[in-house]
């Protein structure tokens, strides 16, 4: 006969954060874990809450339901035959029954290991979407006005997450999300040390982020990382590594289902390690594979927040590169244009990275008055982008300028250097 009053297991499993449908999940992977043949369906489950008595579980069960909770299934309401009890007792004691057992205070333990109780505050499913908007405001600060001052913003986000998971109190769920969120934050770690020229530290980044991502087994957010491991890795010329990271990336999509956007970014990283190394037929390949993900972009039901960055310009640069790498300054340009004309306007410190390319590769094909022109335009937003990456891109195109013996050049250099002079550090 049903009870009405909540039964003891039913308290146990909402005290846990579990519905009955989460909680047939969670079964079904300690059982795993365990190495156990055992299963429970959402109407067995409801007849154990309901029924007075529950119905006792089998064997097997009784060893996944007691590994769940930490305590023994007469505590959880059952009424359990002598042969079938577990005690708490040392297991070194001898003794008939010689089955798991349990430390004493059995009931908080099974608490505090989902819903931490800390002398903290307690944090809730309302307190993560005002995290969530703060922390995904970052990809808009970046593009914006670089990683200077997103880096700032990361910081500040960081140590709040820290803090919580430290010291409030929170179900598994909220957990997880907090966790999630700290790796996401690990990984813009990563990208501004990329875009600082702090490669060690971008590396050090990832490693911590890839950590936390397998800890909540998010293969996407993986992939993010290992996307940004592939530039530092190639920036440090660590081929094998960018190559590694490549290959892996390929592996997590697969097992994610990831659709043609996700490969479409890997595919991009895979033609940087070709381009990098010289292997110029396989950054064919890659970019092939990019131009038919791209195609089918359209389909995507869902991109990751980190991969809608991504588009045609991102192809068409990359595609100009591997003529860079080739020494084919010429034929890189009309990719370079392409990509200048149809990056986001909201990509604002990609898009006067990318036109420093393409000043700076017109002027190795001898097109001096162009590629000032084309940096005058980069010099017009400058101060309002704080991006070491491109700082460095600047230089180094005044300081090719600066070689050329024309009335443009000369002008063109002052120009720079008035700018760069000029902007706030």
């Amino acid at each position: 006969m049903a009870g009405r009053t909540a039964s003891r297991l039913a308290e146990l499993r909402q005290a846990a954060g579990y519905t009955q449908r989460s909680f047939v999940a969670v079964f079904a992977r300690e059982a795993a874990r365990l190495g156990i043949d055992a299963s429970v369906s959402i109407r067995q489950l409801r007849r154990w809450e309901r029924e007075k008595p529950p119905p006792l579980p089998h064997p097997s069960q009784q060893i996944v339901l007691e590994a769940m909770f930490g305590m023994p299934l007469a505590e959880m309401g059952f009424e359990v035959p002598q042969h079938r009890v577990t005690v708490a007792a040392p297991i070194s004691d001898a003794g008939d029954v010689k089955r798991r057992t349990f430390v004493a205070d059995t009931g908080a333990l099974a608490a505090t290991a989902l819903v931490p109780s800390r002398p903290g505050p307690r944090i809730g499913t309302a307190d993560l979407g005002p995290l969530r908007a703060r922390l995904d405001s970052l990809y808009q600060t970046d593009h914006a006005t670089g990683s200077v001052p997103a880096m700032t913003q990361a910081r500040r986000i960081e140590d709040e997450i820290t803090r919580a998971l430290g010291t409030a109190s929170y179900t598994s769920r909220v957990g997880r999300e907090l966790q999630t969120m700290l790796a996401e934050l690990h990984g813009h770690r990563a990208w501004y040390g990329y875009d600082g020229g702090r490669v060690e530290e971008g590396r050090a980044a990832c490693m911590e982020a890839l950590a936390a991502a397998q800890l909540v087994d998010n293969p996407l957010l993986q992939i993010s990382v290992l996307e940004t491991l592939v530039l530092l890795a190639v920036k440090a010329d660590r081929a094998w590594e960018a190559a590694s990271a490549v290959e892996n990336a390929y592996r997590l999509a697969t097992r994610a289902g990831a659709g043609p956007t996700v490969h479409l970014v890997i595919a991009l990283r895979d033609a940087n390690v070709a381009t990098h190394t010289g292997d110029l037929p396989g950054a064919r390949r890659a970019l092939s594979r990019a131009v038919s993900h791209q195609g089918r972009t359209h389909a995507d039901a869902e991109v990751p927040r980190w991969a809608q960055f991504v588009g045609p310009f991102e192809v068409d640069y990359a595609t100009a590169d591997m003529y860079v790498r080739a020494e084919q300054p010429k034929r890189a340009v009309p990719f370079l244009r392409a990509a200048v004309r149809d990056i986001d306007g909201g990509l604002a410190r990609n898009s006067a990275s990318y036109r420093v390319k393409l000043a700076s590769v017109l002027l190795a094909a001898g097109e001096v008055d162009e590629a000032c022109a084309e940096m005058r335009a980069v010099l017009d937003v400058y101060s309002g982008i704080s991006s070491p990456r491109l700082e460095g891109k600047v230089q180094s195109f005044q300081h090719a300028v600066a070689r050329i013996d024309s009335a443009t050049a000369r002008d063109c250099a002052a120009h720079i250097r008035d700018t760069v002079r000029g902007t706030p550090a």
